[in-house]
């Protein structure tokens, strides 16, 4: 007998974190869409009771079992041990930066800046943007450029006066690269990131005026 429900854990070509209904007919229900529809409803009747909130969900499902979207896989899976682990590392990392780069401005000498080319291993354009919105949110490097053909971020970077402070950049972008994905990514792009990081295009990086 077959399932009348099935839910993403128990079958991987659904969404995240939907429900596929019906025997025949499969419809398949995302359930963030369902509670943005529920959310809406029950701010168009500016009141928030049990019968708004199932009402919401009764129409909610409704519609959407009426009014199918057309199925699109943006490559996006939801690891939470991966996304615990991403943000951990993001507010560890964006307190040291902001403290070492308190220190450059107040108590240390003025330090040579560089841009870097750093090859990215993942190469879909959802995790491209992902560990590149991630890498500009720690102080003290910015992503200038991203180059989809070759999956290369250029970052901006304020302390270059060495060679191993630039590869310890480099290094920083690997790993919230290989966090990203294993928040995020497929199972393809968790075994690419798996792989050592490729070399890098600028080897000391261009000096910025």
């Amino acid at each position: 007998m077959k399932r009348i429900l099935g839910l993403t854990f128990r079958n991987a070509d659904l969404p995240p974190l939907s429900a596929e209904f019906g025997t025949r007919r499969r419809r398949v229900l995302e359930l963030p869409l369902i509670a943005w529809l529920t959310l809406i409803w029950v701010l168009l009747w500016s009141t928030l009771t049990w019968a708004n909130v199932i009402t919401g969900l009764v129409v909610s499902v409704a519609v959407c079992l009426a009014f199918p979207l057309p199925r699109v896989d943006l490559g996006l899976r939801l690891h939470p041990w991966g996304i615990l682990r991403l943000v951990s590392y993001l507010l560890h990392d964006m307190y040291t930066s902001g403290v070492k780069v308190t220190r450059q401005i107040f108590f240390g000498l003025p330090h040579r800046a560089a841009v870097i080319g750093v090859p990215l291993r993942c190469r879909s354009d959802l995790m491209l943007a992902a560990t590149a919105v991630a890498v500009s949110n720690v102080p003290g490097g910015s992503i200038i450029e991203v180059r989809r053909a070759t999956a290369t971020v250029f970052l901006h970077v304020l302390d270059a006066d060495r060679p191993e402070e630039l590869e310890a950049a480099r290094r920083q972008v690997w790993r919230i690269e290989e966090l990203t994905v294993r928040a995020f990514g497929t199972r393809d792009e968790i075994a690419r990131v798996a792989e050592p990081p490729p070399p890098p295009q600028l080897a000391a990086g261009r000096t910025a005026p």
